[in-house]
């Protein structure tokens, strides 16, 4: 392309850099999420830095500290995530087999060495102040309602629960009692018998048609 051509051609800047096209406020806290997730998987915890995930981000630090005041709220986010957003919702053809299916995967990211790591370091900064253990303990009770909320319509649809139920104060239930589990017993995997006994004596009794 000539000097004079790039001058006139809009995607590139001066000096004749292309520019990336401008992100949307959700791609760039969707990008940041990943990068925080990768950072931290990548270098664990005590190498969690905000610089490294601007630039792994692909943006600046002020954007991220607009939505993250601080290195720890990131790293919960990150955290969340990892831990309760899969691929896609499970889809066996049943509530029960879906929300087992579902918790099963949390339980094993809850658990494998990057989900344990990023636990560890929050937990050991927000033992430093009362008020950010409180915001902790807040943030892993409330849960990514998205997924469930996928399943609980699929389940509708079906007749196996009500519409009622599709609310996220419900659809988080699961995955909290789940976090409640991992937190008060250690790095070690959620046992299957917690698993079916949340889903059967708490979950399903609260989203069936009565």
């Amino acid at each position: 392309m000539a000097p004079d051509d790039a001058a006139r051609d809009p995607a590139r800047g001066s000096g004749g850099r292309v520019r990336r096209p401008r992100r949307s406020a959700a791609q760039v806290q969707h990008a940041v999420l990943q990068a925080a997730v990768d950072e931290l998987t990548d270098r664990g915890y005590d190498g969690f830095t905000m610089d490294r995930v601007a630039a792994r981000a692909g943006t600046n630090k002020t954007a991220i500290y607009r939505r993250w005041p601080s290195r720890t709220s990131l790293a919960l986010a990150a955290y969340r995530q990892l831990v309760a957003r899969p691929e896609s919702p499970p889809d066996t053809g049943a509530l029960r087999s879906d929300v087992i299916a579902l918790l099963r995967a949390a339980a094993d990211r809850m658990s494998s060495p990057a989900g344990a790591e990023i636990l560890r370091g929050l937990v050991m900064d927000a033992r430093r102040e009362p008020e950010t253990m409180a915001a902790l303990r807040d943030e892993l009770a409330r849960g990514e309602p998205g997924t469930m909320l996928a399943v609980l319509a699929r389940a509708v649809a079906r007749g196996e629960a009500r519409q009622e139920s599709l609310v996220p104060r419900i659809a988080t239930l699961p995955v909290a009692l789940l976090r409640n589990e991992h937190l008060l017993n250690g790095p070690e995997p959620v046992p299957d018998e917690t698993i079916t006994e949340i889903v059967d004596l708490v979950f399903l009794p609260l989203v069936r048609p009565r």
